[in-house]
């Protein structure tokens, strides 16, 4: 029972959570500050501030940001409002509400969307942010040229 080591071996053998691990943000939760985030990362609540995230994000119909958002790709279902910064895709359903500024590689924009942006297509030019200096400003060279 107390005493045994049974529960401790069994532990031992129980695999981590994988790379594909999901962080979620339930509906009727709401947060406020920085988040940072290693896996894909689904929003149906209230996020405000900065979100710094090296997988997909994704916010779900209920789901609201405001503020300042980078990632590697993200879907959006619900509401984002500030400035999103996608490395590879970014997919706006037809259920989304989108004001700001983003920069992206890849865009589509389902039929339906409220999307109202100003809007940079960068080929490889926004990174996958490092968790360590994320939200620390950096010095961004025009066309490519030093």
């Amino acid at each position: 029972m107390f005493g045994s080591n049974k529960s401790t071996e069994e532990s031992k053998n129980t695999p981590l959570a994988s790379g594909n691990a999901l962080n979620a943000l339930a509906k009727g939760t709401e947060a406020e500050g920085t988040m940072r985030c290693e896996s894909d990362l689904r929003v149906d609540g209230t996020l405000k501030g900065k979100l710094f995230c090296k997988a997909k994000l994704i916010i779900g119909p209920t789901g609201v940001i405001e503020g300042e958002a980078q990632c590697q790709n993200a879907v959006v279902e619900g509401r984002f409002k500030g400035i999103l910064k996608v490395t590879d895709l970014l997919h706006v359903r037809e259920t989304a509400d989108v004001e700001g500024d983003i920069s992206t590689n890849k865009l589509t924009v389902q039929n339906g969307a409220r999307f109202n942006v100003s809007c940079a297509m960068e080929t490889g030019a926004t990174k996958t942010p490092d968790l360590k200096t994320a939200g620390q400003d950096a010095t961004k060279i025009a066309g490519g040229k030093t």
